[in-house]
């Protein structure tokens, strides 16, 4: 059994994501850090696009690392420095995830760190195997 998307109208006005999630029974649960857009070598991109795209392809690689991919995903917070960063971190969010649809919502700001703009918490439940 997969998760369920619960969708009371709310969440499609404003983006691509769901108001909430049902998770499936008997699944393994996975939370992430709050990940923020920087390299692995520890140098952090230039500009919300480029920090996006790195933040998101660190939850990849932890989601990997627990054999999981975005459709386990649950829920997704994301917190941006700049509220004219919300667009473009949306469009690079969006790409990532393609037709998952887990419970998100962006928060408020946090202070930077490392020159992070954005920063991604994420909760995962996937089947054991």
């Amino acid at each position: 059994m997969a998760h369920q998307n619960l969708n009371v109208g709310i969440a499609q006005r404003i983006g691509t994501y769901s108001d909430g999630v049902a998770v499936a029974p008997n699944m393994r649960w996975v939370v992430t850090a709050g990940t923020p857009g920087m390299r692995p070598d520890g140098t952090t991109p230039e500009g919300i696009t480029a920090q996006a795209e790195q933040a998101w392809t660190n939850i990849l690689a932890i989601l990997k690392e627990a054999g999981m991919g975005v459709g386990d995903l649950v829920k997704v917070t994301h917190y941006l420095l700049r509220a004219e960063d919300i667009k473009p971190y949306a469009t690079v969010r969006s790409r990532f995830l393609g037709d998952a649809r887990p419970a998100s919502m962006p928060g408020g700001t946090v202070g930077a760190q490392h020159g992070a703009a954005v920063r991604t918490w994420t909760i995962v439940g996937a089947l054991r195997v």
